[in-house]
C-alpha cells in the first residue's frame, strides 16, 4: 500500500464511488505550446506549485476534448489485462483515465496535487457507482508504493509537470517485474478539423491579457514546458516504448460555452491568471467565438490517442 504516513490525506473511494495534459485528460493537449528539451531533464518546479491548475477543475471534464473511444478496451487487450492487480494513475486531473480504466483492474490508485481535481474525480467516480479507487491528494513525487505494489502505471500527458528523473526512478521500484509503465496523449502528427474555432485570435488574445510569455502558476515558462520523455524513461531503465494509435474519428458540437471551458482548462490561461481582468476576458472572448460559431457552436474532429507502452524488466 502507499506510505500509511500520508494515510490523513487518503480517501478510499471503493465505498464511495479520477481532466486532460493532459492533461487533461484530459483531454485536449495543451499543444500550442511546443515541448522543449530542458537541460540536465530539470524538473519545472523545486516544489509542487499549487497555482498551477487553480480554478481549473470545474472547467476540465467539460473543456478538454475526450481521448478516443476505444482506448481502455485497446489498453486492456494490449496489456492483457483481467480485472486483477494496481493501477497508479498519477496526475490523474478528474480521473479523466483512472475512471472507465477501473473495471480492468481489482484496484486503482489515483494521485493528483490539487485538491479540487481529486474531489471532481470522486464526484464523477461516485456518480458513475465506481467503488475501487483511492484518492491521493499530493505530488506523484511523494507517493511511496512498496516495491512492486504496482502493475501499471499510467500518465494522461502529465508527465511533463513531474520531477520526470525521480518519478520513473520510483517506479522501476514499485512497478513489478514485467509491469508497465503507459504514457497516453493526443495524436500530435494529426491535425482534426477544428470547426473554425478561431485560435489564432485566441492566442492573440490571451497575450494581450497575459503577456507574450506563457505564464504556468506562480511563474513564466519562455521555454514552455519540457519533452523527451523517451530518453528519461530509457535512462531509468524501461525498455521500449511499443506505440498503439486509437483512432476516433467522427466530430463532436462544442458550443461556445465548452470552448470557454477549454481555455480555463489550460494551465497558460487559467481563470486566476486573470486576476481582477477576468470578466473583461470572458466577455471578448464570448464575443469572439459568438462571432465564429454557426449555429451556436462548432463541429470539432476528434483526435486520435497516441499510446505509448513501456515495459518495467528485472532490476540488474
Amino acid at each position: 500500500m502507499p506510505d500509511q504516513k500520508h494515510a490523513g490525506d487518503q480517501d478510499h473511494a471503493r465505498n464511495r464511488e479520477h481532466p486532460h495534459g493532459e492533461h487533461p485528460h484530459d483531454a485536449h493537449p495543451e499543444d500550442k505550446h511546443p515541448h522543449h528539451e530542458h537541460p540536465h531533464d530539470a524538473p519545472l518546479f523545486e516544489a509542487w506549485d499549487d497555482h498551477l491548475f487553480k480554478g481549473v477543475a470545474g472547467h476540465y471534464e467539460r473543456g478538454r476534448l475526450p481521448y478516443a473511444d476505444g482506448l481502455a478496451d485497446a489498453l486492456a487487450a494490449e496489456l492483457a489485462l483481467d480485472g486483477t492487480g494496481t493501477l497508479a494513475d498519477l496526475g490523474c486531473g478528474p480521473g479523466t483515465l483512472a475512471r472507465p480504466l477501473a473495471g480492468h483492474f481489482a484496484r486503482v490508485v489515483a494521485v493528483d496535487p490539487d485538491p479540487d481535481m481529486v474531489e471532481r474525480g470522486r464526484e464523477l467516480a461516485a456518480a458513475a457507482g465506481i467503488t475501487t479507487i483511492t484518492w491521493l491528494t499530493r505530488p506523484a513525487e511523494d507517493v511511496l508504493f512498496d516495491d512492486g505494489e504496482i502493475d501499471t502505471a499510467v500518465f494522461a500527458q502529465s508527465f511533463h509537470w513531474m520531477d520526470r528523473g525521480r518519478v520513473a526512478r520510483n517506479l522501476r521500484r514499485a512497478l513489478r517485474t514485467g509491469g508497465h509503465l503507459v504514457h497516453i496523449a493526443d495524436v500530435k502528427t494529426e491535425r482534426p478539423h477544428d470547426g473554425g474555432i478561431p485560435r489564432t485570435e485566441i492566442d492573440t488574445l490571451v497575450r494581450e491579457f497575459l503577456g507574450e510569455v506563457r505564464r504556468a502558476g506562480r511563474r513564466l515558462l519562455p521555454q514552455g514546458t519540457p519533452g523527451g520523455e523517451e530518453d528519461v524513461l530509457a535512462r531509468a531503465g524501461f525498455v521500449g516504448p511499443r506505440r498503439i494509435v486509437v483512432k476516433a474519428g467522427g466530430t463532436l458540437h462544442r458550443t461556445v460555452d465548452d470552448v470557454v471551458a477549454e481555455q480555463y482548462s489550460m494551465s497558460f490561461s487559467a481563470p486566476h491568471l486573470f486576476g481582477e481582468a477576468l470578466g473583461e476576458f470572458d466577455a471578448r472572448l464570448r464575443a469572439l467565438l459568438a462571432r465564429h460559431a454557426v449555429d451556436g457552436g462548432f463541429e470539432v474532429g476528434l483526435p486520435s490517442t497516441d499510446v505509448r507502452v513501456w515495459t518495467n524488466p528485472p532490476q540488474p
